[in-house]
């Protein structure tokens, strides 16, 4: 069964998600806007959400993690939480 790891950034609003992805376009550092920006718990650990197999995350993160290509933030990506900003470290 396929695993990956993934880091994201947690917010309330598509407007916020897309100002934070510009700045990390503009070379801004993805943990560091995790930490002052995301709702999630996770912003302690820079968004890094660990390792996690299909089917623990809702289905739109996931579609993402393990469909999308790596180490490019994908996003903004609606759920039941908010807009996330997700990017996939790696995948197996």
């Amino acid at each position: 069964m396929p695993v990956a790891c993934a880091r994201h950034i947690l917010v309330k609003t598509r407007e916020e998600a897309e100002k934070l992805k510009k700045r990390l376009a503009n070379g801004e550092d993805f943990g560091t806007l995790a930490k002052k920006h995301s709702l999630c718990n996770s912003r302690k650990r820079g968004g890094d959400l660990g390792e996690f197999r299909p089917g623990m995350m809702v289905k739109a993160f996931d579609d993402v993690v393990f469909k999308k290509p790596v180490l490019k933030v994908h996003g903004p990506v609606k759920t039941k939480f908010g807009f996330h900003l997700i990017e996939t470290i790696y995948r197996s």
